[in-house]
């Protein structure tokens, strides 16, 4: 029996292909972002491949306890001998849930040769006080 991803994958190949000759010309493309997260014993070291970003792109938030990252970029050139307006746009966004005790001035960011370092420290547990129920 063959496996189902396999066999819808050779069987959309042609589309597939069409889908991406034009995707630059008419969606908007979005990259994936590539990350590595070392532990440490008291925080997160995440570096994310951001290639092609300036830092001025970038946009960091925390929110809920959410990190998010993001990146977007666009350009526009106007008449050269191929075309009459080319626009080309390019985002990506990813996020990680850090912890609700976390806070922006914990977060410590370095952008530097395409790599987004960033240094989270861990979500200390909520401590649980220990209460006793009376026994009447």
């Amino acid at each position: 029996m063959k496996n189902t991803l396999q066999t819808r994958n050779n069987r959309y190949d042609i589309f597939d292909a069409f889908d991406d000759f034009f995707k630059p010309m008419f969606f908007e493309e979005t990259k994936e972002v590539r990350t590595n997260i070392k532990e440490t014993e008291t925080h997160y070291e995440l570096d994310l491949a951001m290639p092609g970003f300036k830092k001025d792109q970038i946009k960091i938030s925390l929110e809920n306890g959410y990190l998010t990252v993001s990146a977007e970029k666009s350009r526009t050139e106007e008449e050269n001998k191929h075309y009459l307006r080319r626009e080309i746009s390019e985002s990506c966004q990813r996020s990680y849930y850090v912890g609700t005790n976390v806070s922006q001035s914990d977060i410590k960011a370095k952008y530097d040769g395409g790599i987004l370092s960033l240094t989270v420290p861990k979500d200390q547990p909520k401590q649980v006080k220990e209460t006793y129920i009376a026994i009447e």
